[in-house]
């Protein structure tokens, strides 16, 4: 009985994952905000490629 206790009592678990939380949340901004600057770099090379492909010819 009083292991129970103990055990609910504890709230180092309860940190640990609330650090997971946020550290997921954190990976997941960043992934959607690296999705969308990739799309942006892509589309500025596509640009600067045509424009070279243009003046060369």
């Amino acid at each position: 009985m009083k292991l129970l206790r103990n055990l609910l009592r504890e709230e180092s678990g309860q940190d640990l994952i609330e650090y997971a939380l946020a550290a997921a949340m954190i990976a997941l901004a960043a992934v959607a905000a690296m999705s969308a600057l990739a799309t942006n770099i892509s589309n500025a090379f596509s640009a600067v490629g045509s424009k070279l492909s243009s003046a060369v010819a």
